[in-house]
Order: structure tokens, then C-alpha cells, then sequence
């Protein structure tokens, strides 16, 4: 993984995103949804209509808090839209089936998601834990969904130990389902690298961004400058990467 750079880039002159942007990751906690937060807090701030999909949130009660609260927190977006949950810290299909309910009806949720899109410009998809986590007992996954919307995937992972593997088969998933990468972003950038965050190298897929560790405690305003900085041109942003 190229290490990011000091300082940055201009600040980009167009910023042309799909108008479905699915973001994913190689696993589970690894900060999709603050990177959500900081692409959708970029887009509105270009005077954009964002809207925001949660299709499954699981490990939280019935009640007000989840990752879209977080999303709202950050970004000052309002339009998000949550279409099922479960109680249980568990895989979307597993968490249905503990709560006797039935799963996520991912068709039925392509349709929602296309709905949505007409009254925005930009609708950004969150999904539960990894690429090829099931969101039903047929296997189906968000890759699954980013088909039905022919729609990107942004592939958020970690800096450390362990990502290498992670990111690269997440990768070739999606090439294997001809999905479109939209880019890798590092969810928490921490302050101080140690040696695996500073050596690892992800071969022919540079970042898309590093957000830095701890930009979820934030106000609205700082977290814009951190989203700023820690996303690259292609999502709004200015983060360059380099070999120093």
C-alpha cells in the first residue's frame, strides 16, 4: 500500500462521481462508514443533492443510533435512508435468522435505491461488513446489489498487518464479477505509522485516500477539512500518494 504522502495536491478543478457509489470493505470495522460520511460531506459541500443507503444495519437495537447517525453527525446529510435491521453484531443473513425475520430482499432494495436516485444527484450505498458477506441464505452479497445498480465499488481497508491479502482478494472479486473498482481508501490513517502500515505496497491499485484515525470524533467543520485532505481528486478531495 503506498504510503501517503506529506502535504497535498491542488484542490481538483471538476469532480465527476457515478451516481451510485457502493462502499465496501475488506472486512468488518475498518471505517466504511466514516469514509461514507467523508464522500458524502465533500459532495454536499459542491452544492450536490446526497442521499444515503444503509440497506442492512445490524448489531444495533431498534432506536435513533446506527451508522447513519454517524453519517448525519459528519456530513450535515440528511437524506439517508435505512431498509431493514437487526439487533444481533452478526453477518446480515445471520442476524436475520437469529431475529426470526425474514432477510433483506436485495431486488426489492435495487428498486428502493433507484427510487431514491431520482431525487438525487449523488446516492451512496454503505454496506454491512465485507464484499462477499451474505445477505441471505442464497449467498447473495452487496457485490450482488452493485451488479443489479451497475454501480462502483470503493473498497475501504486498513493500513496494517494483514491488509495485503485482504485488499487483493476483495479486489479480484470484484474484477471477477466485472464490477468497476472506484478506488481504495485506508479508513483510519493513524498518526504515528508503524513499519506494516509504512511498507505495505498494493500493486496496480493506488489509494483513493486515507482518512485520518480519529476524524470521526470531529465536529462538521473539521471533518470536512478532514475529508478534504484525506480523500483523493476522483471523490472531491486532495490527498496525493507518494514513496517518501
Amino acid at each position: 500500500m503506498t504510503q501517503p504522502a506529506l502535504g497535498a495536491a491542488p484542490a481538483p478543478r471538476s469532480v465527476v462521481l457515478p451516481p451510485v457509489l457502493v462502499v465496501s470493505g475488506t472486512g468488518t470495522e475498518v471505517g466504511k462508514t466514516v469514509v461514507t460520511a467523508a464522500v458524502a460531506a465533500l459532495a454536499a459541500s459542491r452544492g450536490q443533492r446526497v442521499a444515503v443507503v444503509k440497506p442492512v444495519q445490524t448489531g444495533e437495537p431498534p432506536g435513533p443510533a446506527g451508522d447513519l447517525a454517524v453519517t448525519r453527525r459528519l456530513s450535515g446529510v440528511r437524506r439517508t435512508h435505512e431498509l431493514a435491521r437487526f439487533p444481533d453484531p452478526l453477518s446480515p443473513e445471520a442476524a436475520a435468522r437469529v431475529a426470526g425475520r425474514p432477510p433483506l430482499d436485495l431486488a426489492a432494495a435495487a428498486v428502493v435505491i433507484k427510487q431514491v436516485q431520482l431525487e438525487a444527484d449523488l446516492v451512496l450505498i454503505e454496506g454491512a461488513g465485507g464484499l462477499l458477506v451474505r445477505y441471505d441464505p442464497a449467498g447473495r452479497t452487496i457485490a450482488d446489489l452493485a451488479v443489479m445498480l451497475d454501480a462502483p465499488v470503493l473498497v475501504v481497508t486498513t493500513p496494517g498487518l494483514g491488509t495485503l491479502n485482504h485488499t487483493a482478494l476483495t479486489l479480484e472479486a470484484l474484477s471477477t464479477r466485472r464490477l468497476a473498482a472506484a478506488g481504495v481508501v485506508i479508513g483510519a490513517w493513524p498518526a504515528e505509522p508503524g513499519l506494516a502500515e509504512r511498507a505495505n505496497l498494493i500493486a496496480g491499485q493506488p489509494l483513493a485516500g486515507a482518512i485520518a484515525a480519529g476524524a470521526a470524533r470531529l465536529d462538521r467543520a473539521g471533518f470536512l477539512t478532514a475529508a478534504r485532505a484525506g480523500l483523493g481528486p476522483a471523490l472531491g478531495g486532495t490527498f496525493r500518494t507518494g514513496t517518501n
